[in-house]
């Protein structure tokens, strides 16, 4: 939608193009463009936009317009930075986007690899203008290199190509350390040899892989050379250590791991067992770093299997994963893979306990609610009070930024029933209480489910006496809220006060009973309520009330259920025989 200057603006870019007796070029439009965004006309800087993205311009051919006049091109990026005018801004992003799309396309293009990778072994002027191209190719040139290695019929071109292998850089790291699964000795042998030339840390985990497990002697002792040019240290390290430790820098998205970012999208690369040849899955870079995490992880224990921080590790990449909010895992993990939940609550509460150690340390609330949960679900108390060094995750989670993480936790202690004190009891208390009143503060949807479940759980601790954690701190919330507007946290509230000693509690559950406002189950329930308060606690009511009830019990007007409530939470405190002889009396006929 654009405002009466940008319509203006499109107006004049119109008439003077007409004026002039042609269709002006996109080349002319883009200088147009470029002008007046240096001179500061946002007004015809924006209709000379607009015209460009009219005519639905070739990405390729808009990114080498961009060649011909870097510096107006550096100004438009800086768009954002320095235009008032926020259409500019809109329409200067779209173009950028069809630039980097264009960057892509020129890149990924299988059409000129190829042409390069033959111009390799043209001349050496031709070998080092095909390495500069090859290199902006990046990791797509790497399957049609291999494909060339590994093809004994162009056996005269691998000196050039073996040589320019190494010079694509650490763009090609990634491919080629899943290449490393291939059956062909030979093309692994150029692969390894490629690793430690490029010599990016990166590469050391999986040339360690190689060292500890490959079958060839030869291929693991290439490895091993390759390996001491990167960081001869790594050779004391495990396998399984190293990938963990990479692991690691892709969940913290560490910038040396960064793929080129020309495109939305990222790559995933695997060898095709069948074909033996690469093959890449595109996935949204917004949750590219977690998912290769989540690679390394694998890579580790399959270097070790008993190497449990992997596992751990896997847990919160994953939760981190779907914190993207990308509703489908890309094609590789199949169509009936589980979500992070179904692993979670499958795994130990040791490695649970390490996913919510590095969430609370994060302060990553995603993962650290999606593990509380887990834990919650299978854990008991010994397993959620577990402790890793001297910390104890869950019982920190008590304290974390996020309300819902705190709530969790609290829920998920409570559920457990602790045996056990524990100078954190209070904080559960007072998050289980706060999450009865929180409305005002989460969606209403996800405020009435912790309502609920904080509710559930205190109930829980009610009927089982639990001895370590006190309810008698929650009174406060749990009076307010039987008069919730939810008919359900007014009923638990009242069956929750029950459980408490103290007049305060026995009262509002009585003046709930009696208010004529509650539908009438609400009323029903808590004179149940009231009737095991009274037998728990014996009678702390004042006389009003006694005789509301009493009133309640004695009208002919009162429903026949709820009059036997009353009359049920009446007995139940046990009142002098007076109140008794009164009620028998005012029924007798004569």
């Amino acid at each position: 939608m654009f405002n009466g200057k940008t319509a203006t603006a499109i107006l004049a870019v119109t008439l003077i193009v007409v004026s002039a007796g042609f269709a002006q070029t996109l080349e002319e439009n883009w200088n147009h463009l470029l002008h007046y965004t240096t001179i500061g006309r946002p007004d015809l800087a924006k209709g000379y936009a607009q015209v460009v993205l009219q005519g639905n311009p070739d990405p390729v051919e808009l990114l080498e317009l961009t060649k011909k006049n870097p510096q107006g091109y550096a100004i438009l990026l800086r768009v954002k930075e320095f235009a008032p005018d926020p259409e500019l801004v809109e329409l200067s992003g779209k173009i950028i986007d069809l630039i980097e799309k264009g960057s892509y396309t020129r890149r990924a293009d299988p059409g000129i690899i190829v042409v390069e990778i033959k111009r390799l072994s043209s001349t050496d002027r031709g070998w080092f203008t095909a390495v500069k191209r090859l290199r902006n190719a990046g990791e797509y040139a790497i399957p049609f290199m291999l494909d060339a290695i590994a093809d004994n019929s162009r056996e005269a071109e691998l000196p050039d190509i073996v040589r320019a292998l190494p010079q694509i850089g650490r763009d090609a790291i990634r491919p080629l350390a899943a290449a490393l699964q291939t059956d062909n000795v030979a093309l692994k042998d150029q692969i390894v040899r490629a690793l430690g030339k490029i010599g990016y840390p990166q590469s050391q985990a999986y040339l360690k892989y190689i060292v500890e497990n490959d079958a060839s002697a030869e291929i693991r002792q290439l490895a091993t050379i390759s390996l001491m040019k990167i960081d001869p240290g790594a050779l004391k390290i495990s396998a399984a250590q190293l990938f963990f430790e990479l692991a690691e820098k892709y969940y913290y998205h560490s910038q040396s791991l960064t793929p080129a970012n020309d495109a939305e999208f990222a790559n995933i690369w695997f060898l095709d067992a069948n074909q033996q040849r690469l093959t890449r899955v595109e996935v949204p870079g917004s949750y590219f770093n977690e998912l290769m995490a989540m690679r390394c992880c694998e890579w580790a224990l399959k270097a070790d299997a008993g190497f449990g921080p992997a596992i751990g590790l896997w847990l919160a990449a994953f939760f981190k994963a779907e914190s993207a909010g990308i509703e489908t895992m890309p094609s590789y993990f199949g169509q009936s893979h589980a979500d992070a939940l179904v692993y979670a609550t499958t795994a130990g509460v040791e490695y649970l306990h390490q996913a919510l150690a590095r969430a609370v340390k994060d302060k990553n609330a995603h993962v650290a609610l999606g593990v509380i949960e887990a834990l919650g679900t299978t854990a008991g108390e010994k397993s959620l009070l577990y402790r890793i060094g001297p910390a104890q995750p869950l019982l920190e989670a008590l304290s974390f930024d996020n309300i819902m993480v705190r709530y969790s936790a609290a829920i998920a202690v409570a559920a457990a029933g602790p045996k056990e004190p524990f100078a954190e009891s209070k904080l559960v208390v007072a998050n289980l209480a706060e999450a009865l009143g929180s409305k005002a503060q989460l969606d209403k949807q996800i405020a009435d489910s912790y309502a609920l479940r904080a509710a559930q759980a205190m109930l829980k601790l009610a009927l089982s006496r639990n001895p370590v954690i006190n309810l008698s701190a929650a009174q406060n919330a749990l009076v307010t809220a039987v008069n919730d507007e939810r008919k359900q946290i007014q009923i638990l509230s009242g069956q929750i006060l029950a459980h408490l000693d103290s007049p305060g509690a026995q009262r509002a559950i009585a003046a709930m009973a009696l208010d004529n406002n509650n539908a009438a189950d609400v009323r029903i329930s808590a004179f149940n309520s009231l009737a095991t308060s009274a037998k728990l606690n014996a009678n702390m009511l004042v006389d009003p009330m006694v005789g509301a009830i009493y009133s309640l019990i004695s009208s002919t007007d009162t429903p026949t259920e709820l009059r036997s409530a009353a009359a049920a939470a009446y007995g139940a405190l046990n009142l002098p025989s007076q109140k008794v002889k009164d009620l028998i009396l005012d029924q007798a006929k004569s």
